[in-house]
């Protein structure tokens, strides 16, 4: 059952910041896309949608027929509490689909004070914090924006960062992962190899 249909929903602050219904939108049946990737902002709604380049990215990934991308943010307070209460994952707006049923979950580091949101978000979803920890069959865990060129800071929780200008990297992952499924590759070393060549990559 969606969190919108809940009887406790209608408490929530603010409840319009979850329902995806925006002009412009985008969704796709995920059980006709290849590839698919949630969009991670790690600050509130009103924040990360002020965001150029997230719109940006979104659009230029969602332009792809085989490909869909959906978003999600940090929650408020509120929400995060009767998620956790309830055993509820983290999902995006779009299907309302846990980060962890995703191939990629990019996060979006505008500056080092949405470091914890990153790990709360992650923690809200399941998915373990460091790299290593993570299984082949998990989401691959990915982040750009202005922070990641000082990337050390943060590299054990990341698969892999991107360095730079994140519009025509994000597309080329994209399509080396859905490569890599016709392939049938499902070592993430491997997926991570082909990776290597793209331009700005930067695999910790």
């Amino acid at each position: 059952m969606s969190i919108l249909d809940q009887n406790w929903f209608s408490n929530i602050i603010r409840p319009s910041r979850y329902l995806g219904n925006e002009v412009n939108s985008v969704r796709k049946d995920p059980s006709k896309v290849e590839v698919s990737i949630a969009l991670a902002f790690p600050d509130v709604y009103e924040i990360g949608m002020s965001h150029l380049g997230l719109k940006i990215i979104y659009n230029i990934l969602n332009s792809q027929e085989w490909l869909a991308a959906e978003r999600v943010f940090s929650p408020w307070v509120d929400l995060e509490y009767e998620l956790r209460s309830r055993g509820i994952p983290l999902a995006t707006l779009e299907s309302e689909r846990p980060l962890s049923s995703f191939d990629l979950v990019g996060f979006s580091l505008q500056h080092e004070l949405s470091y914890t949101n990153v790990l709360n978000m992650l923690d809200l979803s399941g998915i373990p914090f460091l790299a290593e920890d993570r299984a082949d069959k998990d989401a691959l865990i990915i982040a750009g924006g202005p922070a990641c060129f000082n990337p050390e800071p943060v590299a054990d929780f990341f698969d892999l960062m991107v360095i730079g200008d994140g519009e025509t990297a994000a597309l080329e992952i994209c399509r080396v992962v859905r490569e890599s499924k016709k392939k049938k590759i499902e070592s993430k070393k491997e997926l991570l190899h082909e990776l290597r060549h793209i331009r700005g990559i930067y695999i910790p």
